[in-house]
């Protein structure tokens, strides 16, 4: 995983966030401030799937390459799980 431009993308994604508080504070526009948390929302997921996607293209593969039956099972029990999850929130 590419830590350095994830973490970059969480770091913009809290300044945002705190942007957010204050408009809450000052009393901004509520359908502004809907606005400006979908697109956080747009900008976590973005980084959800890069992760992912990392994850897929590395412990993935190696577990499924692997001869270890229950470490197949086990990360796509996983993977199995994050995208349930994902349909609940």
């Amino acid at each position: 995983m590419e830590n350095d431009s994830v973490l970059r993308r969480l770091k913009t994604i809290e300044g945002h966030l705190r942007g957010v508080t204050r408009m809450v504070e000052a009393d901004a526009y509520c359908i502004d401030v809907i606005r400006q948390i979908q697109a956080i929302e747009a900008a976590l997921n973005k980084v959800s799937s890069r992760i992912l996607e990392d994850h897929l293209n590395s412990c993935v593969i190696t577990a499924i390459q692997g001869n270890d039956k229950k470490e197949r099972e086990r990360v796509l029990k996983e993977i199995s799980e994050v995208f349930e999850m994902s349909t609940k929130v």
